[in-house]
């Protein structure tokens, strides 16, 4: 058996977006993604994260990963290059544990987003081409460079960035008579142990290409990145995940099961010297219920909530509610539900806490406001921008 490692290099020191590797990237931590696309390939045998930070050496083994050593911090500097990392990680593994492999995964943390298949499919290539001394992963370059130019400075003409043989003018040409270019992605490298070790390079003279479907093009630099990617995530694109697979939203929806208590509110609650109890919610959240019902999609409220306020909320809102004591297993009462026979695929479930999993299982499609238990943002098929009590009913209105 050929033996394939994968390495996912991860240091603790990132600038940009502070701590990110450990950071929760649509439910899980960022790190976990990569492990997860090197655990459920067929074909890689070991799977090691190479970092120089103990906390994410913890998360790292919580997800499945080995962390043998920790890198040693001159190898995880702001300027670091890749090919040392994996040098070190090679030269340790062969000195203390007589371990070699022969082919070596690299999976960065920063391209999450991945194709179910895509590190078998680099493997393959590799094993198919005797000549090969990498795999990259590369997509449809979303600019062509013999568009491009040079710009010498101020006052100084632009000159022509690429040339092409039989096209005088290419930055005049149309894009469909140009010669294709790629753009490589952070998705994965596939290398001979020997490019490594002997041509000391992480890439070497002979580079086959894996492309990969653009949709998943991902590099997470920033925090808008971050937010922009989350989106692609939730959005049902079939790819690889720590958890289980997130479905898309279904096409026909006859209703919207919504918790009260952290959706329809932020959760806090104003006590008098009564005891009478007071919540806020957002107004905005029953603006949509009557386009929603001309469509044929009807929405209630499930809580276990026993306080009045859930029912005034719902008369208020013009929809029915459902809450009280033997509420507490709300799945139950979602399945003994039946409201004008409607089909639990049928059903979307909005939810921020511990006791709306059970609905999540049920229901065909299941959502959670921005700031839901850690749990809950894991199972749910869709996060929601929006925090309970502000509006999260609204935007999950919206996009149906």
């Amino acid at each position: 058996m050929t033996e394939i490692l994968a390495i996912i290099p991860a240091r603790g020191g990132s600038k940009g977006i502070p701590r990110k590797n450990i950071r929760s990237f649509a439910g899980y931590p960022l790190i976990a993604w990569s492990i997860a696309a090197a655990k459920q390939s067929e074909l890689v045998t070991r799977v090691i994260v190479s970092t120089d930070d103990e906390e994410i050496a913890a998360v790292a083994r919580q997800w499945g990963a080995e962390t043998p050593f920790l890198r040693p911090a001159e190898l995880a500097q702001d300027k670091t290059t890749d090919l040392p990392v994996f040098e070190h990680a090679l030269k340790w593994l062969e000195d203390v544990e007589g371990y070699r492999p022969e082919i070596v995964i690299q999976l960065r943390p920063t391209s999450p987003v991945r194709p179910l298949t895509m590190v078998d499919d680099a493997i393959r290539i590799l094993l198919e081409h005797e000549d090969a001394d990498c795999v990259r992963g590369v997509v449809p370059a979303a600019q062509n460079p013999f568009k491009m130019w040079r710009f010498n400075g101020e006052g100084k003409p632009l000159n022509q960035l690429l040339v092409v043989d039989g096209i005088d003018e290419p930055y005049n040409a149309p894009r469909q008579i140009l010669p294709p270019v790629y753009w490589q992605t952070g998705h994965i490298d596939a290398i001979r142990d020997l490019t490594i070790t002997q041509k000391k390079s992480l890439t070497g003279d002979v580079i086959y290409p894996l492309l990969i479907d653009p949709k998943y093009t991902v590099d997470i630099d920033t925090l808008p990145d971050w937010t922009k990617y989350e989106a692609l995530v939730y959005s049902g694109l079939e790819m690889v995940s720590p958890g289980n697979p997130r479905r898309a939203m279904p096409e026909i929806i006859k209703l919207i099961v919504t918790d009260f208590d952290g959706v329809l509110t932020d959760g806090r609650v104003w006590i008098d010297e009564n005891g009478k109890e007071t919540v806020a919610a957002s107004r905005s959240d029953s603006m949509r219920i009557k386009q929603l019902r001309e469509y044929g999609v009807d929405v209630m409220i499930l809580s276990s909530e026993v306080n009045p306020v859930v029912s005034a909320s719902a008369k208020k809102m013009n929809i029915a509610a459902i809450h009280g004591m033997g509420l507490h297993e709300k799945g139950e009462a979602l399945k003994t539900f039946d409201r004008k026979n409607i089909d639990a695929s049928q059903v979307v479930y909005l939810g921020n806490d511990f006791n709306d999993l059970p609905c999540y299982e049920i229901a065909g499609w299941s959502v959670a406001v921005a700031d839901a238990y850690p749990e809950v943002l894991q199972a749910a098929d869709h996060v929601l921008k929006t925090k309970g009590g502000f509006g999260a009913l609204r935007e999950l209105c919206d996009l149906i």
